[in-house]
């Protein structure tokens, strides 16, 4: 028996309801556990601010993909191509190819890193709406990012001049 990680292409937003809908198919056809072993959506946490409340969010690393260890028999191809939500594998020449070994050693070992530090939502360069402050409703261009003060220097134009102002991370939304 040969375990190893597949990607398949799901629909997106979709991945945990497929992820669910193989392992209890794969439950009922006595596959799970023996053929399939283990499904993963690779996740990352990340800083997002909604209403002016700081929050974690999960953000999927591949939208639309979700891992699976398993023997490849026939069984397990048909139970996976015919689970509503999913549109294929990641293939090659019509046939699926798992993922190489430092693929996923990679994949695992940046799934540990991320989950102990939160992402930050905001990147330098990136336009965004002043949500709150005397400011509402004026757009900007992100000039620099202060993670650790949750600041963002923010260039906005003011009476036809950019002018630099320095925000909150929850007086600002993405645009």
């Amino acid at each position: 028996m040969a375990l190893r990680w597949y990607a398949v292409h799901t629909l997106s937003m979709h991945e945990k309801k497929v992820s669910e809908l193989i392992m209890r198919r794969g439950e009922a056809l006595g596959l799970w556990n023996t053929f399939i072993v283990e499904i993963l959506i690779p996740t990352e946490p990340e800083l997002s601010h909604r209403n002016g409340k700081r929050t974690v969010i999960q953000k999927k690393l591949f939208p639309g993909y979700i891992l699976v260890r398993m023997d490849l028999t026939d069984d397990v191809f048909k139970l996976i191509k015919s689970t509503s939500g999913v549109t294929g594998f990641l293939q090659s020449g019509g046939k699926p190819v798992p993922l190489e070994d430092f693929e996923v050693k990679r994949i695992m070992k940046n799934l540990e890193v991320s989950q102990e530090v939160p992402k930050i939502a905001f990147n330098k360069g990136e336009i965004v709406r002043v949500v709150e402050g005397p400011f509402v409703d004026y757009t900007g261009k992100i000039e620099e990012v202060n993670a650790e003060r949750e600041k963002l220097k923010v260039m906005i134009n003011i009476f036809g001049r950019d002018t630099p102002v320095e925000l909150e991370f929850t007086g600002v939304e993405k645009q």
